[in-house]
């Protein structure tokens, strides 16, 4: 047999080794979900249908009038036990896309969620008006127009994942920048997140948005693509419901003729941009745009950061960030902000 104290040493290095795992276990208080927004609409004048819900069942008289709840947003949150954070992030993604954006990456990697989870924040993801779990309506009769799909090969030049020549139908012929960060061999995978959507809802999604931060502010938010134009909105609508704004590649902002940027002087803002930027088709005129009303806050006495990641020296970065795979890396620059701007406990 081993001396006492032999199997004492060897215990305790074993706990040592399987510690700092343990330590990155999260202590969770509370999951849940709930909708937001939306409103009731009546249907009448429609053809009542006979139709059979599952083979095999009896036909079924299926009446398409009455009363519908349409326009109501999706949230799920997850509280912590502890949260080092001051507020709860809220992460809204952006077009033809869900909260999915936010969760696991295609390939597998922990996503966002759990990054930010795991650096104290209590975080709510939610699926815009009109995507995922927030369901959608008929048309023509309540959105006034069909919804619209992305193919596969739309986003490997607008994410700029690859030049527009690169793609092709077979995975196995596609020709991604040498130095992209996205996981390449998971762009089918990530195909399998798109959803359908509508280029008449914004109203009702702006709506939706402004419900949630009435409800769960003082908060920080966290944007992407076409979500930026409804954080930067959002934060004009509730300057003193929001903390700070996260604006990662945002796709628009608000136009600094027509909306008052003193009203969100005290907000910080953030801009993340990665690369493949300079001399695309579409990027530098979005840049350009964010980048006015940036200008715009800072004139008006107020912070509005960028954190440009190849100047920074993180080369390679799609459009979707969250998912690259020095997305943690990322993530800790973020957060990094977060705390410089005091928003941690």
């Amino acid at each position: 047999m081993r001396p006492l104290a032999a199997l004492t040493a060897a215990l305790a290095a074993a706990l040592a080794a399987v510690a700092p795992a343990a330590a990155q276990d999260l202590a969770v208080r509370e999951i849940g979900s709930f909708h937001i927004g939306g409103r009731t609409v009546t249907l009448q004048g429609l053809p009542v249908q006979e139709i059979t819900f599952t083979a095999g069942a009896p036909p079924f008289r299926y009446d398409p009038n009455g009363q519908f709840q349409v326009e109501q947003m999706y949230v799920q949150y997850v509280k912590l036990a502890a949260p080092r954070a001051r507020y709860p992030l809220l992460m809204w993604h952006g077009g033809g896309l869900t909260g999915v954006t936010w969760e696991t990456t295609p390939d597998g990697r922990p996503g966002w969620q759990m990054a930010f989870l795991r650096a104290g924040h209590d975080v709510y993801v939610s699926d815009a008006v009109e995507r995922g779990r927030s369901g959608w309506a008929r048309y023509p009769e309540i959105f006034p127009t069909p919804p619209i799909f992305r193919p596969l090969a739309e986003g490997w030049n607008l994410f700029r994942v690859g030049p527009a020549d690169g793609w092709d139908p077979d995975p196995a012929k596609r020709r991604a920048y040498p130095s992209t960060q996205f996981p390449v061999a998971a762009w089918d995978q990530f195909g399998k997140q798109s959803v359908p959507r509508w280029v008449t809802t914004d109203a009702a999604i702006q709506a939706a948005y402004n419900d949630l931060v009435q409800r769960v502010c003082p908060c920080v938010i966290m944007v992407h693509s076409q979500g930026g134009n409804f954080g930067f909105n959002a934060a004009l609508a509730a300057p003193d419901k929001v903390r700070a704004l996260i604006a990662i590649e945002p796709s628009g902002a608000p136009d600094p003729a027509r909306a008052e940027a003193a009203r969100v002087r005290e907000i910080p803002h953030l801009v993340v941009w990665g690369d493949f930027i300079e001399g695309h088709a579409l990027w530098p005129r979005l840049v350009a745009n964010v980048a006015r009303w940036q200008k715009a806050i800072a004139d008006a006495g107020g912070r509005a950061d960028t954190l440009d990641l190849p100047k920074e020296g993180m080369a390679g970065n799609s459009h979707m960030l969250m998912m690259d795979r020095n997305s943690d890396a990322i993530a800790a620059r973020i957060q990094d902000w977060i705390v410089a701007r005091g928003l941690m406990r």
